[in-house]
């Protein structure tokens, strides 16, 4: 039977046939171009002997055979698409799958479609389209599979789009339940068995009366980061993202239930818990970054907990159970960056204001999806250091148009370097090393058993760490940025290989794009000027890279 070397939701592989002592020895394989510009942020998917990739949109699958010394392609699947997808592409990271379950292989498209195709053969199986993107609505993260179920949700706060998860039959496709994170509670699916932590949080309809009358409807919300299956709770876990538009003013109260946590019953999407990290949220902060689980004591109690590093740049930790907020940690040390505060009224966006110098900037803290050591207790969290300056100023809602109502402009701290690497102790709740990079660290890491922490940066570099010190062991330059996740996997030949696709992909991937304006201080949401001396890409070609042991 065929396994997927699939990584694992903590992002850690246990080959360790490259460790600490031979990674420096890694030699390129062979590359692969896919020919694709834009958003390349799915990571490569090995099954048996074949190498799954996915492309930018217009999105192509390809499957190539491992079995030859330069991988050739034994079949490539393209789905239609509709176009006015590309101009919604703004301010998530992008990282459609492939995911494998049972023979097949699961994928969604940034215009709003989740497909079923057959892994040996590349013929679709069923196509349904759960998103519009001429409502402003995308898909940005793959499906999560959960006991027969897919499960995923929307992007497109930006365009003032309703939040919603919705989860499909895994066999046809049909849709089984759809929730909203805004609106009244039968939309969001809190019944009775609904228990969030604080009392605040309880009361009838608070997705609705925490905002002005009928904004919830364009409220934002979204739920673009991928879900996570705690299969042991029975629990699907979840974050929401920020309110629409990002002028404060507009959306006075809590805004429920954006910026915040969901659990959920995965047969039927009931919510039972919710915990809120930032209500009303008047940095618009993104709340992408993918959940954590791990089994571990914490104050000298066993308990099941939830690691969610924030864009606001705290890891907090939540009982999986409960959703209690055990602490809430900086992950950035006090002289990378000044802590905004939502409370301090000369720090919120107003009309009229320029408030300036708002730490971290929109696109928050965390540069990508951590990965944990789960012996050792080490987190490893992409790290992203950015200011901004912030006016409010009025918006009106047009289906998808932008619906944003701030001018904003992006900006590094002078004499800080704008990313980094933090290998963060769970049990000692500080950092156990720090690392700087020149420009935010995008991509995702990847700990394995090696002793090693794998990341891409900006300008283009794959770099392996000693997971115990942070020092640099290994380096290899691509032609363009790495802003996906590296893998890891064992070939048919018995060896282990490291892979990565190197492309644009997410806000950073809009701000470094050839048609930007990097002098325009306003361009990409601000973004662009702040990487201006990001170098142009050498190819600026998606392309897989497999590096291996001579």
């Amino acid at each position: 039977m065929r396994e997927a070397q699939q990584i694992t939701a903590t992002r850690y592989s246990e080959l360790d046939q490259i460790d600490r002592d031979n990674v420096s020895h890694l030699r390129l394989v062979f590359s692969f171009r896919s020919g694709q510009r834009g958003a390349q942020g799915a990571a490569p998917l090995v099954v048996g002997s074949r190498l799954y990739l996915l492309t930018s949109f217009p999105h192509t699958l390809f499957a190539l055979d491992l079995t030859s010394p330069q991988p050739k392609v034994s079949w490539q699947f393209t789905p239609q698409s509709d176009p006015i997808a590309a101009g919604l592409a703004c301010c998530d990271r992008t990282a459609h799958g492939p995911v494998f379950d049972k023979g097949r292989l699961y994928f969604s498209t940034l215009d709003g479609h989740v497909i079923a195709v057959d892994s040996d053969t590349g013929r679709m199986l069923w196509d349904v389209a759960v998103a519009n993107p001429h409502q402003g609505e995308t898909l940005t993260s793959p499906p999560t599979v959960s006991g027969g179920r897919l499960v995923i949700g929307n992007a497109g706060d930006n365009f003032g789009t309703r939040g919603w998860v919705v989860a499909l039959d895994a066999a046809t496709g049909r849709e089984l339940w759809r929730h909203y994170t805004t609106g009244p509670d039968r939309d969001v699916g809190i019944t009775q068995g609904f228990a969030p932590f604080e009392a605040s949080d309880r009361g009838p309809d608070l997705g609705s009366r925490s905002w002005p009358a009928g904004a919830w409807q364009h409220g934002g919300g979204s739920v673009s980061g991928p879900s996570l299956y705690d299969s042991e709770l029975e629990l699907l876990l979840h974050n929401t993202g920020p309110p629409a538009p990002w002028n404060p003013e507009q959306r006075a109260g809590a805004n429920r239930w954006t910026s915040g946590v969901f659990a959920r019953d995965p047969q039927t999407g009931a919510a039972r818990w919710f915990t809120p990290l930032h209500p009303h949220n008047v940095y618009s902060w993104v709340n992408g970054t993918a959940n954590i689980a791990v089994d571990r004591p914490w104050s000298g109690v066993n308990r099941k907990l939830l690691l969610h590093a924030d864009a606001d740049g705290l890891l907090y930790v939540l009982d999986r159970g409960s959703g209690e907020i055990l602490a809430a940690d900086p992950l950035l040390s006090p002289e990378d960056a000044r802590q905004a505060s939502q409370d301090d009224p000369s720090q919120t966006p107003r009309s009229g204001v320029q408030v300036r110098d708002i730490c971290p900037a929109w696109v928050g803290a965390i540069g990508g999806d951590p990965a944990l050591a789960a012996s050792t207790g080490i987190l490893f969290v992409p790290i992203t250091r950015l200011c901004m300056d912030i006016e409010a100023r009025p918006a009106s809602y047009i289906e998808g148009t932008p619906f944003m109502g701030a001018n904003v402009r992006v900006h590094a701290e002078p004499g800080k370097e704008r990313g980094g690497l933090v290998g963060w102790d769970l049990g000692r709740r500080k950092a156990a090393w720090r690392i700087d990079e020149r420009f935010p660290v995008a991509s995702d890491a990847l700990a394995t058993a090696g002793e090693l922490v794998f990341y891409g940066t900006l300008d283009g570099v794959i770099k392996a760490v000693d997971a115990g010190t942070g020092k640099l062991l290994w380096q290899w330059r691509t032609a363009t940025g790495i802003m996906g996740q590296p893998t890891t996997y064992r070939g048919p030949d018995g060896r282990q290989y490291v892979a990565v696709v190197a492309g644009a992909t997410g806000p950073y991937g809009l701000a470094s794009q050839y048609w930007i304006d990097r002098r325009d201080a306003t361009a990409a949401l601000g973004l662009a000027q702040s990487i201006a001396d990001l170098p142009a890409p050498t190819d600026p070609s998606g392309t897989l890279y497999v590096f291996g042991l001579p």
